[in-house]
């Protein structure tokens, strides 16, 4: 199965919407297998928008991320990075359809509540960011059968 890596934002966090959002995720059928709250450093944060360096919003970035707590996961499913982003919405949660994750919870560009891959190569670069290997948690579920043919 693919995995993914989302993070609901200090917003999101601070807001109280980590329960509703795990819930669509698991609603979905997708697995969590790690899960876990923390406070981004000015460093983790670089690395984690490094391909931002450079541009003008980069210093915000880095700023809104470490402003307050977070809840990093890695997700796991059939195409589920694609799903993830579907799930989510548009970056602006004005422009995002209604019923996903940011246009239901959102209305800033700038407080848009979640992050998530936008790749399989963003995803193993961020998994491997936030957690370490034996942090992630290999387990079946009796109920996969019923979500996948």
């Amino acid at each position: 199965m693919e995995r993914t890596y989302l993070m609901v934002k200090p917003d999101g966090v601070q807001r109280g919407l980590v329960g509703e959002i795990i819930t669509r995720i698991e609603k979905k059928g997708f697995k969590i297998s790690a899960l876990k709250m923390l406070q981004i450093s000015r460093e983790m944060a670089e690395k984690h928008y490094g391909e931002h360096v450079g541009k003008p919003f980069f210093e915000s970035l880095v700023g809104f991320i470490t402003s307050g707590p977070v809840v990093a996961m890695v997700v796991e499913g059939k195409d589920v990075v694609k799903a993830a982003r579907e799930m989510m919405g548009a970056t602006d949660p004005l422009k995002a359809a209604p019923g996903t994750i940011r246009g239901t919870m959102g209305i800033d560009i700038g407080r848009n509540v979640i992050h998530g891959s936008d790749s399989k190569e963003s995803a193993a670069r961020e998994i491997a960011l936030f957690f370490d290997e034996k942090e992630l948690c290999d387990y079946k579920r009796e109920i996969d059968r019923w979500i996948y043919e």
